[in-house]
């Protein structure tokens, strides 16, 4: 294991709504603005649909859906950041679409705290740490926790049906 990632990892953050997240740079293939989307019948609502990727087909989430905000509106700053997520022991490609993307950032473990415990049936097992930069917080999210099982399967279905 390379010595950088035990001392400090970087993530990029984005914004959604008025918080910010991060997802570890190496789940980032890239960076899109915000194309048009072919939505998918039948699919949650979350799953704004799906995009061409250089020929490949590319499932898009609503972050902010996902998370049980308003959904995101198209402005100057929307974006769609292509990441790498592991369901099933499975690489699928999968948007996700932000407000904007804010800076690559380097964080060691001593400005990460663990996940809040919350006394609730609310799941956050998707939720890395909390990260402390400067004066704020940032969500730093598990990019293979983000998505159920079921989930998972509508976007690998997706991908797998329309590349077909």
């Amino acid at each position: 294991m390379d010595i950088r990632e035990i001392e400090s990892r970087q993530y990029l953050t984005f914004r959604l709504a008025k918080e910010t997240f991060a997802v570890d740079v190496a789940k980032v293939r890239e960076i899109l603005d915000f194309v048009a989307i072919t939505k998918v019948p039948q699919t949650p609502d979350f799953m704004r649909g799906v995009i061409n990727l250089r020929g490949s087909v590319v499932p898009v989430v609503d972050m902010k859906l996902k998370f049980g905000m308003e959904p995101t509106e198209k402005t100057v700053n929307t974006c769609i950041v292509v990441l790498e997520v592991n369901i099933e022991n499975e690489t699928t490609i999968v948007g996700a679409l932000a407000d904007s993307v804010q800076e690559v950032v380097e964080l060691d473990p001593s400005q990460i705290e663990p996940p809040p415990r919350i006394g609730m049936k609310l799941s956050i097992d998707f939720i890395k740490g909390m990260g402390k930069l400067n004066d704020d917080f940032v969500i730093i999210l598990d990019t293979d926790k983000i998505f159920s099982f079921d989930e998972g399967t509508v976007l690998t279905e997706m991908a797998d049906s329309n590349a077909a």
